[in-house]
């Protein structure tokens, strides 16, 4: 099982946008994949949770899920939201990353 912590304001957050998008008692996805300018980009999505993928997160019947090939690089991951005057949204927090973009949203591990 890999370790992700996420937050209280992003876990809200998730759920709103379940909630929304008519897709509660889905899982949230977390992967990784190649692109942007550091090489690796994160990638978000809701999906069934029961996939066979490993489970790292589970609070309330609330599912985060992530493929074997990414637990490795998302291992100890912190997903946080951020509502601010200069920051707004999902914020990914990753010790495995070596070097990130100034958007933070592409990685080199």
């Amino acid at each position: 099982m890999v370790h992700v912590d996420v937050t209280p304001a992003a876990y809200d957050q998730v759920l709103r946008i379940m909630q929304k998008d008519g897709k509660p008692g889905t899982a949230l996805r977390l992967f990784v994949q190649g692109g942007g300018c550091s090489g690796l980009t994160y990638g978000m999505t809701f999906d069934q949770p029961e996939t066979g993928d490993e489970i790292a997160y589970e609070k309330d019947g609330f599912k985060v899920v992530v493929d074997r090939s990414s637990a490795p690089l998302l291992e100890g991951l912190k997903v946080d939201y951020l509502l601010g005057l200069d920051q707004s949204g999902f914020k990914i927090f990753n010790p495995n990353a070596k070097a990130t973009c100034s958007c933070g949203k592409s990685f080199s591990a």
